[in-house]
């Protein structure tokens, strides 16, 4: 169920069941951004989820991705009409192109090595590259390597912040996600404290797994930082 988070913020619940729902999210400030598209065969589908919200594939000018991961890009096929822009993190963007190689030797470089010629990005999409501290429209982009190695998380002007998968909600308490599904926990956990110093105050939280944070995300992301 689509849900307004803060005004023109919108939390975007695609999939029934924990772990493969994903959280996506819309902003609206006279420019309208989606941020991640969830999987290809959510449940509920992103146009229903971007109807409850009342928009339309068509109404959406950019997309944000936090990184290269199936639950976070796949969705993109599922958004007809949209022509606009796909933002996504340097080294993610050469990891979806081929012209970087995450190792063999590696569980989740091999699992992308494996699925990446069976999920491309839309063939002739306007796809972008994003360095870190780049703007796009009223967004920050900050580079926060660990989960993937050219993940970013995009901070509002307004105060909120879509965070993917450098950080999961559980039990109203933030946390790292689990080894299995980084690159490298350690630049992880070092993102998550330059992170938390590095952006303003905010309120509103977005996260690829868990449920949005409201209010006071700052204190739960300062208190998550010192624990690290």
């Amino acid at each position: 169920m689509a849900e307004e988070l803060a005004p023109g913020v919108w939390f975007l619940d695609l999939g029934l069941i924990r772990p493969v729902e994903t959280n996506c999210y819309l902003v609206d400030d006279g420019e309208v951004t989606l941020i991640d598209t969830g999987l290809w065969w959510n449940r509920p589908s992103m146009d229903a989820e971007l109807a409850e919200a009342g928009y339309t594939p068509t109404d959406v000018d950019r997309v944000l991705l936090t990184h290269y991961d199936l639950d976070h890009t796949t969705g993109l096929r599922h958004l007809p009409g949209f022509e606009g822009p796909i933002y996504i993190g340097e080294a993610d963007y050469d990891l979806y192109t081929g012209a970087s190689d995450p190792p063999l030797i590696h569980h989740k470089g091999l699992f992308h090595r494996l699925v990446r010629p069976f999920f491309p990005l839309p063939r002739d999409a306007d796809v972008r590259p994003v360095a870190d501290g780049e703007r796009i429209g009223n967004f920050t982009a900050y580079h926060t390597p660990g989960h993937n190695p050219g993940h970013l998380a995009y901070v509002h002007d307004s105060g909120a912040a879509f965070v993917g998968d450098l950080l999961w909600e559980d039990d109203g308490e933030l946390t790292p996600p689990f080894w299995l599904d980084c690159y490298d926990t350690t630049q992880l956990r070092e993102s998550i404290v330059a992170f938390a110093g590095a952006i303003p105050d905010v309120e509103v939280m977005g996260m690829g797994h868990g449920t949005p944070i409201r209010t006071g995300a700052h204190r739960l992301l300062d208190d998550l930082a010192a624990r690290l």
